[in-house]
């Protein structure tokens, strides 16, 4: 077969190139560009690696500022609940001011009242017994025929009135 009696010649040629197209190929590829492909993966996982590093500094910086604002919110709440209990205290102390002084007022007016009603009632009284008195001698002087004088009258009206 004249095709296995020509491989030795071209078997050592297609060998020659093969090499050659191989290590062309790991020069171009080895020493070229997987170096660059490295170095790219290398500077992705450094910047990964950064961003990670800074992602967590960032979360602990927000963790401190929390924790200093809830300690802030607190104070200001501690402080506000004071405030306002200092102010219910004084409204406190203002409202029994003032019901106090109304208070007084009433009993004033009370104490006034009081003293109109009993002279409005002594008045009333002194009215009766006159009313009474006139009553007594317009009586005396119809039933007996008799004139009691007004003196006399006024006298029987207090006892009678005393009396009951």
């Amino acid at each position: 077969m004249p095709q296995i009696a020509q491989l030795a010649e071209f078997w050592s040629s297609q060998v020659f190139w093969t090499l050659i197209f191989f290590g062309l190929t790991f020069f171009v590829i080895g020493r070229g560009m997987v170096p660059k492909v490295m170095g790219t993966v290398e500077l992705r996982d450094n910047q990964i690696k950064d961003d990670l590093a800074a992602a967590q500094a960032a979360r602990d910086a927000a963790d401190q500022q929390e924790e200093a604002w809830r300690e802030r919110e607190n104070e200001n709440r501690v402080a506000a609940q004071s405030l306002i209990a200092d102010a219910k205290a004084k409204a406190a102390a203002a409202n029994e001011k003032k019901l106090a002084s109304a208070q007084k007022r009433l009993d004033t007016k009370l104490a006034e009242a009081e003293t109109e009603i009993e002279a409005a009632r002594v008045s009333a009284m002194a009215e009766i017994e006159g009313v009474a008195a006139e009553a007594t001698q317009d009586i005396v002087a119809r039933l007996s025929g008799e004139k009691v004088d007004k003196r006399t009258a006024r006298a029987a009206v207090k006892k009678a009135l005393t009396n009951a």
